[in-house]
Order: structure tokens, then C-alpha cells, then sequence
């Protein structure tokens, strides 16, 4: 018969255990003569599937042997408390002894630069031969033939004995200015080996100097060798925060109707580039003028320019066309009153203007004279874009008369040196501050050019200290650098004991997170710091906003919040308690916080001193005892240093074993505490194999394997021949089902996650579906509750459909033969067995993904989101406020590629001539002749820049990028704890609801991915 497409179902809940959150529903077109199931019906149903999960689950998985287990071997561990407050504060001590060692050398290194500097006499004839500079000089000619040798800290070769310099293509390696520089600082290499003798485990430590040279140590070959290098030190994040304090940036742009062609798209180019030399110390606004002035985003105000921010600005700079007349008084007013309103939140240090145009006649004397004089507390930067005969006088008197500076782009060779240099004017005023502008800065996470890994640097400014004439110099040299792997503050972090749900984070003085499990970006664009904001990686609230607020102000404290967190597969959320407790890293702004659930107060010690007890429980580690307790998989944790690692659990397990063949537990190499918990986890659940596990016969149950998984870093599966179909984690720390186990108090259901339309090469005639039901290990030892395992069972789904048939019809008894078939009548309910084919039968869990079906074609459908089933289902449900839905966005999402159009960035997209254009010799000649030719150049240049892979240029709108998305979540909403309910729909015969969902249940919600949605940030 054709089924009704409308939501006409009776939904019921069952709880299993307490906490069995799936919700049964039931969708028919009434057959001729039948009624449909009564509330008490569907209810009774609900019931006996609950009792027999819970039954078998239960009585299968051992859970409460487990516990018996534990408690007689009390005796072989003791249970540790973790301190918040202590634990976080001795965290931070040990993140502020690392930087403070990376502080001491950028000192030194800093002085040492500034007195190499002043002692340097200056070279007006300098040649390449009389550089003093023996270091690797990259992709330069002639370098020297060095040896390099892998070292496991910089993930490269390296080479101790030298530095090495770095060069841009397109600055000239022979002038004047660059080999005096060379010269000067080739001393730095002693210092650089110095501080590594004094700190063995210093990574780069880099100088970039304000002419664009870079000096770096250790020595490595730098970047791909068929490709032309265009890395600029000063565009760096690390470089452009340490060389400039905060600043409020009011950009401009003449779009008037003289701005067309080759101009416009130059001006563009500029501009976006202008962007790239900002930081998130900086805030920055946009906006285009002719006779008006107007912003090119939605930004009303100036905003943070956080790599968001920027983006947006970018994006619509390239849209913008030209029209109108030029009138620079509109534009001024307009950027005036953007920097002088104090309503909102900016920078408050250096004021600026930046004016892009192709020049003109007015000075806008009088906008300058109410606004600015006499203080003159904005800057005024003017700059002259494209080829023309203007007279450039007016412009260079704004800037001029407004403590600026004028710079010309006739092409777009020029964008890169000109949109940079007014770094150089800023610098001056820190220059003359002397030591009270000499701060170290720490960045945000960044892709480190070098390693590719995700660092942060430490900076601080170099002056030139000479005096010429009595006069202080006011340049700067450039920013020293030194580069902290987070890996290794991430190593200072304990992590095991802290149980499956239990981290430290850390947020900078915006807010953005430096240490975070949420913190994975999928794509790292390498120009831009990472930055994720502690909102963003949470699921937001107010509790979250005041912590977030005292993190940056530096305060110390600590919270007990009820709050909601994302199951790692970004399925489900949790409403779940938690303590939060923070304090400051002094040696930086970074703030530290630790995040604890109450189960996590403690945790289990091993101490296996008995070495005979030791090497039986060993025992059952190894691959000769798999058929008899079961396949073990171990966590891939850092047991030793020597300890090989591999992608092959198997392989890592038996390099674990020789490891251990020749070494004991307390080799000075390795984690003792690890390897003893490990070692009593596995003794311990090999005995729940014999005592339990072997007892039931798993295909009678239904069963395709039974499991557990421990804080220790155990999996066990059993039967051994179960763990080639395991697919999760071996790490149970990443396993969702292991994280949800701890925070609900029952049964969750974990299903293979099924995209929609997928290819999901599922045989039911070769192979079974395997549907997880866990439920974690609730101990009270010595008084103190903790959750040290997660058991449980992989229904054999094709098994457990026939029994979810059987429970949810009008057969009474189990052990029945042949349902109880009733004739056709008002009298004769339907049921989900006898009736398949006019009754849909679903269940359906906490988070709306499908768990079982009494229909066939929905077999391969299993653990897909409810809405790609049957979407007017899961609307009615929404609509009738079973489930609630939320919204929520994913930062560090990764989008399929985007084709440019021409509206694209400019280096893409460049002025074309005609057909007459081309035959005409005197445009050969001509200025535009010339500067197509500069654009196609740096075109070439630019799409073959120096970048983290070795994929071409060519194919580049091909990569995938990154992007935000939208993510709507749907959870069990106030009716799905009612116990009747009825409501009628338009092509169905009606939809009932009848639940008994728990709190618990109530709680669990589903996050499900609407990809490839493109999100702009507007605040």
C-alpha cells in the first residue's frame, strides 16, 4: 500500500535501566477494519523493549561484576583526589617556567642585536664579498653545502652548527641596505648557539628585520626548492604584534568614476592587503567614498580585526564598483567620526587614516582644521593608486600636515613594500619610549613557516639605539622571536588522570583559545593565527561569558556550572555539571582554567609492586591470549620515550610488549603510573572475560560482541574475531560513546553515523549492522565515587529486529511460537509484527538519529538523522514540541572549493586589452602596456608563493577551504515527558505520543551538521 508521507504516528519513550532514551513511534494509514494501538498499548510496548535491553545488556556486559572486581582489588590501587585549585595553579607555575626560559633568551638576543647594531660602521660601498656572514643562506647562490640531520623537536632537518638567512624574491639581494645588514647580523649566530646550550629545548629562534631579512637558527633548508619565495618576515602574525603597538585603523577608498579599469583593482589588492598587516590588538573599519561616504561591510563601527572581521572587510572590498564623483571631504568626515566616536570598543592608542585614491585637487583643509589641529591626534596616510598625470601635490600635504606619510602604487609590484611601510612611522614613537615600549608579547596559535607545527611566539622589539648628532635614532630594527610548540604546553597538562571529560584550556587577553580539546582546525590558512574563541569552542551561555570575562581580567576563581557540551562526533549534547577554575599565567596574558565533572573529583592509582602479579596480568595483554579473553586494543599513549609508535594498533601493541621484554614499568624512559594502570585494567577485565563474559551464549542473545573500556587505556572485545569489525577509537578519551557513558547515568546507543545519500556498502547478506549500547562503570570505594569503565554490548541489529517486532505487537508471552493474529475488527489493534506492512515502527533516540525499524528499506538507513528519513516525521515532532531545536556554528569547519569569479581577489583577476589595444604598437609603450605586464609578473609570483604543500597554483581553487557552518541541533523538548498526548495531521490518520522519558533523557541532545553554509561574524 502507499505510505502516508505525513506524520501520522504514536510516539512513546522508554527508559531502560533509568535511562534508555529512545522514543518508540508508530505511522499508519488505517487498514480496512483495524484499530489504531491505544496509548496504554504503545506504552506497554515501550516497556518490554526497555526491560529485555536492559536485561540482556545488563546481565550480558557484567556490570555489576565489574564493580565486584574492583572492589577485591582495592587492595592494588588507591583512589587520589584531584584539587582543582591546586592543580590548576601548579599547571600554570610549570607554563610560566617554560616561558620564562624563553623570555630570558629573547633578552639576551635583543640586547645583543641593538649593541651588534651600534657597533656596525656602515658600508656605503659594501659588496657580497664583504659580508661576514657564513650561514645557510636558503634559496640564495653559492650557500654552503651543510649536513642536515633529523631532530624529532623541529619535525625537519636541522643543522646546530649555523643560522640561516631568509631573503623575499623581490627584494634585491645587493643593495646597500640589505648587505650592511647581513653583516651586522651574522654575530647574532653565537647568541643564537648560546642560548641553546643554556635551554636544550628552545625551538626557532628567529630575527626579522625591518628590511625584510630573516635570521633563523637552527639551520634548515627553506621551503620547496622549485618555488619562488615571496615570504615577508613583516607580514608574519608574530612579527606584525611585536613591531607596532594597538591601533585604531580607518581605511578609505575613492570609488568615484576616475577609479575604473586597472586602478580599481589595484586599489583593491591594497587594501586587502593593508588588512593583512593588522592584528587583534587592532581595530579597523572600511568604507568607500565619491560624493558620499558609506562602509563596504556591515560594520557600522570599528571592529576587532580578528581574522573574521578581516575576512568579511575583504570580501566586500572586492565587490565594490566605481561611480559617482570625487569628494575627499565626504570621506574624511566619514573616518573622523568612526575614530573619534568613544561610545565604542577600540584600541585607543595610535589613530589612523589611510586614504587610497587616484588623486585629486581639494586638501580638504577645513575638515582637517575641526577635526584634527591642533593636536593632530590622527594620523593621515595618503596613497596615489595607478598610473596618471594628477598633480600629487594635495595628497602629499594631508599627509604631510597630519603626522602621515605619502606613498605611491603604480602597480602592482608596489602593493606589498608600500602597504607595510608605515609599520616604520609607528615604530618611531616606541623607539623613543625605550625600555618602557620593550615588552615581550606572546602570540595567538599560528602555522609555524618552518615546521608546519601550530606555535606560539614570544617577541620583543629591536632598536637602534645609536645617536647621530645628539639626536636619538628613532628606527627600529626589527622583532626577535622564539617559538614554543603547543604540543609542548600541552605536555605540562595533565591528562589521564583527569578522566574522559575532565580538561585544562587557556584563553588569551581576547578571549581566543591557546589550549583547548575543541581546538582542531581542519584547515590552517598560513598567514593568519589561528583564532577561536573560548565561546565559540563551547557551547555558549552566560555562566561561560562571566567565566570568559574573569579569565581576562586576570582574576583567579572557580564555579560549579549546570551547562550543555557536545558529544565529540558532534551528535548529541549533554546537559551535564561542571567545575571550572582558573588563574592568571604571570609570565604572559594568557589565563589557565581547568574543567572537572564531579566524577572526575577521583581516580585510580595502580601500585603493582608484586612482580609476579605483574607479569600474569601482562599476560593477558598479549596476542596469544586474544581468543581466550578477548582482543585487546591500547590506548596509543606516550608509555616511554622509546617506545615506537604506530597507526596499527596491533603493531603498537606488540611494540609495547618488547618494550616491556626488556625494560620494567620503572625504566627512567617511561610513565610508570601509566603502564601500571594499564597493566591492572587488563589484569582486571581479563577476569571479567572468565567470570562473565564466557558464561552467555552472545548469539542466542543477539549479540555480536561484548566490550569494556577503562581510564587505564584497555578495550577489550570478546569474541576476539569481534575487534575486526571494531571501528572506534582505541583511545577511549576519544571515543564518544565512552565520553557520553560517563556523563548519563544509563544506556546510550551509539550507530554508525550514516550521511545522507551515502554509499554505505552494507551486505546484510555477508556482513551485520552493529548497533553499540553502553552504559558506564559507577563505583563507591573508601566513600569516593568515581567512573574508572565503560561496558558494554554490539546488538546484532538483523537479531534484534525480529525481537523489537516481537515486543512491540499482541504477543504475550516470549517464548511464544507465532504472534497472536486477530481478524479485522474496531476491537483488533495493530501491531508492529503481524501489521509490518500498514504499521511503521521506529525507534528513534535522544538526539533524533534512527536506531532500529520494522521496515527492511530502512535497515540501510540505520544512524542517519530522522529528518533525511522521513523529514515530515521529524517536523511534527518539532512542532509538537517533542523535540527542541537550537542553532549553534562550527569555526573551524572545512568547505568544499569555491570558483572565482571576477569579482575575486585581484591577483587573479587582471586588466585585459582589446583586440585594437593589442594591434596598436604606441600602446605597446604606454604605462599600461608596462603595468599589465608588472601584474601578470606578480600574478605568476604570487600564485606560486611559498606555502605549506606542494600543490600547484594551478590547482588551488580546487583546495578545499576553510569556512564556518551551521549546525542545527535538535533535542527532547518539555511534551516528550508527558504521558498522553494526541494530535491530529493532515494525511495521516493521527499521531499519539505517550512517554515516559526520564530526566537524564531529557536532557541528552542531538547536534546534527548542515555543511557548507557560509557564516559571516558581525560583531
Amino acid at each position: 500500500m502507499e505510505r502516508c508521507a505525513g506524520p501520522g504516528r504514536a510516539v512513546e519513550m522508554a527508559a531502560a535501566g533509568g535511562a534508555l532514551c529512545v522514543a518508540l513511534l508508530v505511522l499508519t494509514d488505517l487498514a480496512a477494519g483495524y484499530s489504531f494501538p491505544a496509548n496504554y498499548t504503545i506504552q506497554y510496548w515501550a516497556g518490554r523493549i526497555e526491560q529485555e535491553l536492559d536485561r540482556v545488556v545488563r546481565q550480558v556486559s557484567g556490570i555489576q561484576q565489574l564493580k565486584a572486581l574492583y572492589d577485591d582489588h582495592k587492595h592494588l590501587f588507591e583512589i587520589k583526589e584531584n584539587i582543582p585549585d591546586k592543580l590548576v595553579k601548579r599547571v600554570a607555575g610549570d607554563i610560566e617556567k617554560l616561558l620564562d626560559k624563553k623570555v630570558e633568551a629573547l633578552k639576551r638576543l635583543a640586547r645583543a642585536a641593538e649593541q651588534f647594531q651600534k657597533e656596525h660602521r656602515w658600508q656605503d660601498d659594501i659588496k657580497g664579498a664583504d659580508r661576514d656572514d657564513e650561514s645557510s643562506d636558503g634559496e640564495q647562490t653559492n650557500p654552503l653545502q651543510l649536513e642536515f640531520v633529523d631532530d624529532p623537536n623541529f619535525k625537519v632537518k636541522v643543522n646546530y652548527s649555523y643560522m640561516a638567512v631568509q631573503i623575499p624574491t623581490d627584494i634585491y639581494k645587493g643593495s646597500t641596505v640589505i648587505l650592511n645588514e647581513l653583516n651586522w647580523t651574522a654575530a647574532l649566530e653565537d647568541v643564537f648557539k648560546r642560548n641553546r646550550e643554556e635551554d636544550p629545548s628552545l625551538l626557532w629562534q628567529v630575527f626579522g628585520s625591518a628590511t625584510g631579512v630573516t635570521r633563523y637558527y637552527p639551520a634548515t633548508p627553506w621551503g620547496p626548492p622549485n618555488k619562488i619565495d615571496l615570504y615577508d618576515v613583516r607580514r608574519r602574525p608574530w612579527y606584525i604584534q611585536g613591531a607596532s603597538s594597538p591601533k585604531d585603523m580607518m581605511i578609505i577608498m575613492d570609488v568615484s568614476g576616475s577609479v575604473s579599469g586597472l586602478t580599481l583593482k589595484l586599489m583593491k589588492t591594497s587594501v586587502t592587503e593593508m588588512l593583512v598587516t593588522l592584528s587583534d590588538d587592532d581595530y579597523v573599519n572600511v568604507a568607500s567614498f565619491n560624493d558620499e561616504a558609506n562602509p563596504v561591510a556591515c560594520f557600522k563601527q570599528l571592529v576587532q580585526a580578528n581574522v573574521r572581521n578581516k575576512n568579511v572587510l575583504k570580501d566586500a572590498v572586492q565587490k565594490m564598483n566605481a561611480q559617482g564623483v570625487t569628494d575627499y571631504k565626504s570621506g574624511f568626515h566619514y573616518a573622523f567620526d568612526q575614530l573619534l566616536n568613544t561610545t565604542s570598543i577600540r584600541a585607543n592608542c595610535n589613530k589612523m587614516i589611510m586614504m587610497f585614491t587616484d588623486g585629486g585637487e581639494d586638501r580638504a583643509q577645513d575638515v582637517f582644521e575641526k577635526h584634527n589641529w591642533p593636536n593632530k591626534t590622527v594620523r593621515v596616510f595618503t596613497f596615489s593608486v595607478g598610473q596618471h598625470n594628477y598633480d600629487v601635490t594635495p595628497l602629499q600635504w594631508m599627509a604631510c600636515a597630519n603626522k602621515g606619510y605619502y606613498f605611491e602604487i603604480p602597480s602592482i609590484g608596489a602593493i606589498r613594500i608600500n602597504t607595510q611601510e608605515y609599520l616604520d612611522v609607528l615604530g618611531r614613537p616606541m623607539v623613543m619610549a625605550g625600555k618602557k615600549a620593550k615588552k615581550i608579547k606572546w602570540t595567538n596559535v599560528y602555522q609555524d613557516a618552518l615546521s608546519l607545527e601550530l606555535v606560539i611566539t614570544g617577541t620583543m622589539p629591536v632598536f637602534n639605539i645609536t645617536v647621530d648628532n645628539g639626536q636619538q635614532n628613532q628606527l627600529m630594527l626589527g622583532v626577535m622571536g622564539i617559538d614554543v610548540a603547543l604540543d609542548d604546553i600541552k605536555k605540562l597538562t595533565p591528562r589521564y588522570n583527569l578522566g574522559g571529560n575532565g580538561y585544562f584550556f587557556a584563553i588569551d587577553p581576547n578571549g581566543y583559545v591557546l589550549l583547548h580539546p575543541n581546538l582542531q582546525p581542519k584547515i590552517i590558512n598560513f598567514q593568519d593565527l589561528v583564532t577561536l574563541d573560548f565561546l565559540d569552542a563551547e557551547l555558549e551561555d552566560e555562566n561561560k561569558e562571566w567565566i570568559r570575562r574573569i579569565m581576562i581580567d586576570r582574576k583567579s576563581g572557580n564555579i560549579t556550572i549546570r551547562t550543555l557540551t557536545k558529544s565529540l562526533d558532534e551528535r548529541y549534547i549533554d546537559e551535564v555539571d561542571r567545575t571550572y577554575t582558573w588563574t592568571p599565567i604571570q609570565s604572559a596574558d594568557y589565563s589557565l582554567a581547568l574543567v572537572l565533572p564531579p566524577y572526575s573529583k577521583y581516580y585510580i592509582h595502580a601500585k603493582l609492586d608484586d612482580q609476579i602479579l605483574q607479569a600474569q596480568y601482562f599476560e593477558s595483554l598479549l596476542p596469544s591470549s586474544f581468543e581466550t579473553v578477548g582482543h585487546v586494543f591500547i590506548a596509543p599513549r606516550e608509555y616511554c620515550k622509546d617506545l615506537v609508535k604506530s597507526d596499527n594498533n596491533t603493531e603498537f601493541v606488540l611494540n609495547f610488549i618488547s618494550l616491556m621484554d626488556t625494560n620494567t614499568p620503572d625504566y627512567q624512559n617511561c610513565e610508570s603510573d601509566l603502564i601500571y594502570n594499564l597493566i591492572l585494567d587488563s589484569g582486571i577485565t581479563a577476569k571479567l572475560v572468565e567470570k562473565v563474559w564466557k558464561n552467555h551464549d552472545l548469539h542466542t542473545l543477539g549479540l555480536l560482541a561484548v566490550f569494556v573500556a577503562t581510564d587505564g587505556g584497555i578495550t577489550r572485545v570478546f569474541p576476539a574475531k569481534a575487534a575486526e569489525d571494531w571501528i572506534e577509537d582505541p583511545e577511549p578519551f576519544s571515543s564518544s560513546y565512552y565520553k557520553r557513558s560517563l556523563d548519563n547515568t544509563g544506556l546510550i546507543f551509539s550507530t554508525p553515523y550514516r550521511e545522507p545519500n551515502s554509499v554505505l556498502g552494507m551486505d546484510l547478506l555477508n556482513s551485520s549492522i552493529g548497533v553499540l549500547v553502553s552504559a558506564a562503570v559507577d563505583l563507591r570505594i573508601y566513600g569516593k565515587s568515581l567512573k574508572p569503565a565503560v561496558v558494554g554490548v554490539k546488538l546484532d541489529y538483523e537479531a534484534w529486529v525480529s525481537k523489537f517486532k516481537i515486543l512491540a505487537s499482541n504477543q504475550t508471552n516470549r517464548d511464544q511460537v507465532e504472534p497472536r493474529k486477530c481478524m479485522p475488527s474496531s476491537d483488533c489493534e495493530m501491531d508492529c509484527d503481524i501489521n509490518s506492512e500498514d504499521l511503521l515502527c521506529v525507534l528513534i533516540d535522544d538526539g533524533g538519529f534512527l536506531i532500529m525499524s520494522n521496515q527492511p528499506d530502512h535497515w540501510s538507513q540505520i544512524g542517519m538523522f530522522f529528518s533525511e528519513v522521513d523529514p515530515s516525521l521529524m517536523n511534527a515532532l518539532f512542532n509538537a514540541s517533542f523535540y527542541t531545536r537550537r542553532e549553534s556554528y562550527d569555526y573551524q569547519s572545512m568547505c568544499g572549493p569555491s570558483h572565482n569569479t571576477d569579482t575575486g581577489a585581484a591577483p587573479r583577476s587582471i586588466f585585459i586589452p582589446t583586440v585594437s589595444d593589442l594591434l596598436n604598437l604606441a600602446w605597446w609603450s604606454s604605462a599600461a602596456a608596462w603595468s599589465l605586464l608588472q601584474q601578470l609578473l606578480y600574478t605568476f609570483t604570487f600564485q606560486l608563493s611559498f606555502q605549506a604543500d606542494d600543490t600547484l597554483a594551478d590547482s588551488a581553487e580546487l583546495r578545499e577551504t576553510s569556512c564556518v557552518t551551521k549546525q542545527t541541533q535538535y533535542y527532547f523538548g518539555n511534551n516528550s515527558r508527558s504521558n498522553s498526548n494526541l494530535i491530529d495531521c493532515s494525511n495521516c490518520s493521527r499521531f499519539a505520543m505517550d512517554s515516559i522519558v526520564n530526566d537524564n533523557c531529557h536532557r541528552n541532545k542531538c547536534n546534527v551538521k548542515e555543511r557548507n553554509i557560509n557564516v559571516k561574524h558581525t560583531s
